[in-house]
């Protein structure tokens, strides 16, 4: 069989950006995947001419003028500015909270007024100890945005009354007091023209991948194919769950076509209603602008993870993190093995800090 350099478990953006620099360096490089397509959760299919985000929605952004020119180098990306809207009761409003939002909410055009707004309902609450997630939120925004933005979507995506979630799920709440509905406030944000799929192409060219090819089926196999072994999947199954299982949250995504132009009136609504089973729904040809005759939207179930099913969102309570702390150390002894990416670091990275993560210890170790 033949040997390699290098062999990657995993073609997501890690791996992917890994094997770029290896290739590079002139090494030789084996990327492996359980999956039937490169991308991990970034992969967009072509479905009627439409690039859809088949793992829901992914917008790049960032701040990182290097990260920024590193991704366009490779592939251009257009100036999509991600500005979802928020649905409840029969009523749209406008994300992240910045003043288009206190107009929806109490027809206030006024900075000034708006503080002065939410700073009387926090007082109101005289709340003096934040004990959960509903305490922080209220000290933070008050009651009405709280229950008409912020409570319903919560409890669906965490599965949990926001009494029972810990406060620290958030830290803080950003508010603007300016019109200015971009979501993020990165100097740089779009979407790669193409899809992501073409981005992680263009990472992987100059290796050999192998998809369908689940390193546990033959871990004593692929240790024997390579001089090193970059590791990108969950740590906790690397060592068989020794400790026990990192907890997640999972996500379910139901995919519909529709033939007609349009389906909704933005790319991205959030539906805040806790009695709405979805959190959000997606609609793809927004990303890229596409002209089709057709449709195609995405709706996103949040879902209770067990083994078997996608990992998203890693629990990062002092119980779950005391439980990685034992799984790193246990990483530290593998001298072979580099553990990188989010999975392998029980981390939420946004895409940029993946890349940047990667070209690190691409440095470090090539």
């Amino acid at each position: 069989m033949k040997k390699y350099d290098y062999l990657i478990v995993g073609a997501g953006l890690y791996g992917a950006t890994f094997a770029h620099e290896a290739i590079k360096k002139g090494k030789t490089v084996l990327v492996i995947d359980k999956r039937n397509h490169v991308g991990g959760n970034i992969y967009t299919e072509n479905i009627d001419g439409i690039n859809v985000h088949k793992y829901g929605a992914h917008i790049f952004h960032t701040s990182n003028e290097t990260i920024w020119k590193y991704v366009n180098e490779l592939v251009p990306f257009n100036n999509f500015i991600n500005s979802p809207l928020a649905f409840n009761n029969n009523q749209y409003y406008h994300l992240p909270f910045n003043m288009y939002t206190f107009q929806d909410i109490w027809g206030i055009i006024d900075p000034v007024k708006a503080k002065e707004k939410i700073s009387e309902e926090i007082k109101k609450e005289n709340i003096t100890q934040i004990n959960n997630l509903e305490d922080q939120a209220l000290s933070l925004v008050g009651r009405t945005i709280y229950e008409l933005l912020i409570k319903g979507y919560t409890e669906k995506q965490w599965g949990k009354s926001c009494k029972e979630l810990p406060s620290f799920i958030i830290k803080r709440i950003p508010i603007r007091y300016e019109f200015n509905n971009n979501y993020f406030n990165d100097k740089y944000q779009g979407i790669p023209i193409g899809g992501y799929t073409k981005l992680i192409n263009l990472l992987l060219e100059g290796s050999d991948i192998q998809l369908n090819s689940n390193y546990f089926d033959n871990p004593d196999k692929y240790h024997k194919l390579a001089k090193r072994i970059v590791y990108t999947g969950a740590i906790d199954e690397y060592f068989n769950y020794k400790y026990g299982q990192l907890e997640y949250r999972s996500l379910r995504f139901e995919l519909e076509k529709f033939d007609k132009d349009y389906y909704q009136k933005n790319c991205v609504i959030n539906f805040t209603n806790r009695d709405v089973p979805y959190t959000r729904i997606i609609e793809h040809k927004y990303f890229e602008d596409t002209i089709t005759p057709t449709t195609i939207i995405t709706k996103e179930y949040p879902d209770n993870y067990e083994i078997g099913k996608e990992r998203y969102y890693p629990i990062n309570d002092k119980k779950n993190t005391d439980l990685f702390d034992k799984y790193l150390k246990l990483a530290k002894k593998e001298k072979k093995v580099i553990f990188g990416g989010r999975l392998a670091n029980y981390k939420y990275y946004d895409m940029d800090d993946t890349i940047e993560k990667a070209l690190l210890d691409a440095k470090k170790y090539l």
